[in-house]
């Protein structure tokens, strides 16, 4: 079927991993199972059928230097687990807008000269796919990008937490283009949000009242210093949070919520550890509660997603699909434009790798799988009569129900949704 030419913005951790990874199981059969990795022919397309078609940054330790010799370059501090032979892409000077914060300006240098010419570079390279991997916090950089990869023709991977796919403007700027976008903020295969969902929805399974729970992260990695500028947090914040409560079919109390980065340590290098904990009531008004602690290496974690979700990317474009994909979106993203619980999610992944085009029509003029919104499982005082469980919209009383039709507005609805 040929290839999927991919440029990258932004040459960190993340892009370290991912281009290891190409090369890593290059050569892996088809029958074989890649930890990380749906398929290793998703959808006709091999992994060795990923190739760069261009790399971006703005540090002068990475611009001018292949592709292969960048991703090795301080302050990258990932695990190496392959030997990336020349790509024969170098890296080219990008625009810094608000990319570079307070903190990664104390160890990053812009590279002299002026911003390459984006759209010229996206298409003088035949790149289909362009995946942001951008700091968090740059919201003008990743918009400003995003005007360049439209011009470009190029389909588009967020993998940072500005919100693209899940806005109805920027949805309709790709449908007008007649190109995908895929987004928003990469969902590792086993990171802090998808534990912390599969977390809550054992909870929500099982009948145990959520009352409090916390995700606390910490790292070694430049993403978790240039989080120590509170700033730049707001979006990572939403994005973390709304990705865990949108699976629990009643409300938390703002206070009784917190997830999100938490410090910054050097010596972890791009490992991160996180911890969660969850406060729970069960029957008898008796308390349960859980914690856990998860370590990974960070950036490894979400590699293996993201060289699905370009794939997944490449089909969209294949097969003429334009705007938000809502099936891949689902499974690989934090904040899609339309939450939907996980097993359902992949599923979906599955039927549209099988039928993009067919699956995409489906879920716009079906709907979506989503949780109903119910009141909370009560808390009964011995002594007095139990109150009623109001019934939910679709005259069930059962608690997290899960209905299919699409939430009725993009904003709050499709944040709440499961």
């Amino acid at each position: 079927m040929g290839k999927v030419r991919v440029a990258i913005i932004g040459v960190g951790n993340c892009a370290s991993s991912f281009v290891q990874g190409l090369h890593y199981y290059r050569n892996a059969k088809e029958t074989d199972r890649i930890p990380g990795l749906m398929h290793v022919n998703l959808g006709g397309y091999h992994i060795r059928d990923v190739e760069i078609a261009a790399a971006i940054d703005i540090d002068r330790n990475k611009v001018g230097k292949d592709v292969a010799e960048a991703i090795g370059t301080w302050p990258n501090n990932t695990a190496v687990f392959a030997k990336v032979p020349k790509t024969g892409v170098t890296v080219q000077r990008g625009m810094t807008h608000d990319g570079l914060g307070k903190y990664l300006s104390r160890i990053i240098r812009k590279a002299p000269g002026s911003t390459v010419d984006i759209v010229k570079l996206l298409r003088e390279t035949n790149a289909d796919v362009v995946v942001n991997y951008l700091p968090v916090g740059s919201e003008a950089a990743t918009k400003w990008y995003v005007e360049q990869v439209l011009d470009a023709g190029c389909a588009f991977v967020n993998c940072i937490p500005v919100f693209i796919a899940r806005e109805k403007y920027w949805q309709e700027r790709f449908e007008q283009r007649g190109l995908p976008v895929l987004g928003d903020d990469i969902k590792s295969q086993v990171g802090a949000t998808i534990t912390h969902r599969v977390l809550a929805n054992l909870f929500v399974d099982r009948g145990v009242r959520i009352d409090r729970t916390y995700q606390l992260n910490f790292g070694g990695n430049t993403d978790f210093m240039n989080m120590l500028e509170r700033e730049r947090l707001e979006s990572k914040k939403i994005s973390k949070t709304s990705a865990v409560t949108s699976i629990i079919p009643y409300e938390l109390a703002a206070e009784n919520v917190h997830v999100g980065p938490s410090d910054y340590v050097p010596w972890l290098r791009d490992r991160k550890w996180c911890h969660i904990r969850m406060e729970g009531t069960t029957f008898g008004d008796v308390p349960l509660n859980l914690e856990l602690k998860l370590e990974v290496w960070d950036s490894p974690n979400s590699a293996g997603v993201v060289i699905d979700a370009v794939r997944c990317a490449k089909l969209g474009l294949d097969h003429g699909l334009s705007g938000a994909l809502i099936a891949p979106s689902s499974y690989f993203k934090k904040s899609p434009p339309v939450q939907i619980p996980d097993d359902a999610s992949r599923e979906l992944t599955e039927a549209f790798i099988r039928d993009p085009k067919g699956t995409e029509r489906a879920l716009r003029e079906q709907g979506a799988p989503v949780v109903v919104r119910e009141r909370a499982p009560v808390a009964t005082k011995r002594g007095r009569k139990p109150q009623s469980v109001r019934p939910s919209v679709d005259g069930h009383r059962e608690r997290g129900t899960v209905k299919r039709g699409a939430p009725r507005s993009r904003g709050k609805a499709a944040a709440r949704a499961r």
